[in-house]
């Protein structure tokens, strides 16, 4: 099967490390810090607004669940806080959101806004949520985690 143009123009720009911008969702930027991944200088990462929360949250629940002790999740939310991720959540994003909840059948808004917010501002949209990935096939291009690792 061959890949959608938006698709094959994304694999291009990453193979001639050209700058690409990635929405990024929680659970990636959770694993990057984790890991210590590096992300490739000429990528530019992108998020709604709303991953303070759920960085914030995920983080506290494995601490609370007694899985990770306090100072080991200070240590990765202070890396995500240093990452330099642009945060958006305007009027626009949110109004494209709701539009794409209400298009999916989703009750809540908040995979909409990773969605909405690839639609409006970047090239593909990266998450290690494969349910989210195969729902949003079809309607924003997405790249594995791998397309934002330096070399």
């Amino acid at each position: 099967m061959r890949a959608p143009p938006a698709a094959r123009q994304l694999r291009t720009a990453v193979a001639w490390n050209q700058m690409t911008r990635f929405v990024v969702d929680c659970g990636v930027v959770l694993h990057l810090a984790t890991e210590e991944i590096e992300v490739r200088a000429e990528h530019e990462l992108l998020a709604p607004t709303l991953l303070r929360s759920q960085t914030l949250s995920a983080m506290h629940e494995v601490v609370h669940a007694g899985e990770i002790p306090p100072d080991v999740a200070l240590d990765r939310l202070t890396r995500i806080w240093a990452m330099p991720i642009r945060l958006l959540g305007d009027a626009v994003l949110r109004r494209r959101a709701f539009d794409l909840a209400e298009r999916l059948g989703w009750a809540e808004t908040y995979d909409a806004e990773y969605l909405a917010l690839t639609q409006l501002q970047a090239d593909a949209f990266v998450t290690l949520d494969t349910e989210l990935a195969r729902q949003a096939e079809g309607i924003v291009p997405t790249a594995t985690i791998e397309a934002l690792r330096t070399p």
